[in-house]
């Protein structure tokens, strides 16, 4: 919790207003086990101020390297005929009771510095294009936000996922 106390403060810019004992405020034991698990998969947690509120969100500079490697989601993966993985990216965020950013999650944390130069972001997926067998990733490159797509069960060294706590 030091290394996210210290963050928190070095960044009072993606969090404007809120303080830290206010932050301590809003957690309870399942959103102490929830950041604790950001931690532990090599995640730089920190609080977020997006349009759908407040949140903790993984704030690395790259996808976290226990988060990579997964498909998008466990009807994928169990589809997937050839070396599957043993998880998937929104498995595992509702296992820790987490959920995957979407699209306007993933710009407005753009917008706070530079993250995924070098990987990308399985994103929150609309259904419509789920049902048909893909989902949506993300990634920054040449200064942009590109949003693309792929079949959900492909899973990639650098492809992983970024989680949420709505506080």
């Amino acid at each position: 919790m030091n290394e996210f106390k210290e963050r928190f403060l070095a960044n009072m810019d993606r969090h404007p207003g809120l303080t830290w004992d206010e932050f301590l405020g809003k957690l309870d034991s399942e959103k102490k086990a929830a950041l604790a698990w950001m931690e532990e998969s090599g995640g730089e947690p920190d609080v977020v101020a997006l349009d759908s509120g407040l949140a903790i969100v993984d704030c690395a500079k790259e996808e976290p390297a226990g988060r990579r490697s997964v498909c998008y989601d466990k009807e994928a993966r169990i589809k997937r005929k050839k070396f599957p993985p043993e998880t998937s990216a929104e498995e595992t965020a509702k296992e820790h009771g987490l959920s995957l950013l979407d699209e306007a999650d993933y710009r407005q944390l753009q917008e706070l510095g530079d993250f995924d130069l070098k990987t990308s972001c399985w994103i929150e997926t609309p259904a419509e294009i789920r049902e048909k067998g893909g989902a949506l990733f993300a990634e920054k490159r040449y200064g942009t936000v590109f949003v693309y797509h792929n079949g959900a069960d492909s899973y990639y060294k650098v492809r992983g996922f970024r989680a949420k706590l709505i506080l």
